[in-house]
């Protein structure tokens, strides 16, 4: 599902990371942890199409088959959208918009119809037990509420990943344990490839395998 090889990144004279490997298989779900300042954003952002290695000629990113680096700003864009949902630590919801219409956003992006959309969004706040918050606001729901809304936004395309960088990090400690959960769900429900950028131990220790950054490497 994953292939990446020999990912470096500088910003100027600082290099944050030094030549990643990494490989995940479809329907794993993976944590990455570390020091702060170790990486794991970074190459989090890289995975998700949302920043560029610095070494593009002699590394390697191939997500769902596809030679990422290949492609051109359009055709990335378009990759992203159809293939990649994110997850972060603050929900990210529009505030002028309800939970549905915010759910729905990707897919109108992909320019899938309205009907389709929301029977789409809805059936997504159902499974995440959110069907009485259709029509509210992000500011009328919770946090832990905000980021299920959140978790069906990054769902709504039926992404090949789900990339979650820090997800419960602002979240009370038994919203935290419901995320946490859910996420094993969707893998169970809808077959989902997780990766996870997460400071919460019990998190990391709950996914298949664990992967620990120290200074821009994954170390074993």
């Amino acid at each position: 599902m994953i292939n990446a090889k020999n990912i470096k990144k500088s910003f100027g004279e600082l290099q944050v990371l030094k030549g990643v490997d990494l490989e995940i298989k479809a329907g794993e779900i993976v944590s990455i942890v570390g020091p702060s300042g170790a990486g794991k954003t970074t190459l989090l952002q890289i995975i998700g199409t949302l920043d560029t290695q610095s070494n593009k000629k002699d590394s390697s990113l191939k997500i769902d088959g596809i030679n990422i680096t290949d492609l051109n700003e359009k055709a990335l864009a378009s990759f992203r959208n159809n293939h990649i949902g994110f997850i972060f630590q603050f929900h990210q919801l529009l505030p002028e918009f309800t939970a549905l219409e915010n759910v729905c956003i990707p897919a109108f992006i992909k320019n899938t119809s309205r009907d389709k959309s929301e029977k789409r969004a809805k059936e997504l706040l159902d499974f995440l037990g959110l069907s009485e918050r259709y029509h509210h606001k992000p500011n009328e729901l919770s946090g832990g509420e905000q980021q299920r809304v959140a978790v069906a936004r990054a769902l709504i395309n039926n992404p090949s990943i789900i990339l979650a960088d820090e997800p419960s990090g602002n979240l009370d400690s038994e919203s935290a344990d419901k995320l946490h959960h859910l996420f094993f769900e969707l893998r169970d429900q809808f077959a989902q490839t997780f990766v996870i950028v997460t400071h919460n131990e019990e998190l990391a220790n709950m996914a298949d395998r664990k992967l620990t950054m120290v200074d821009g490497q994954i170390v074993y």
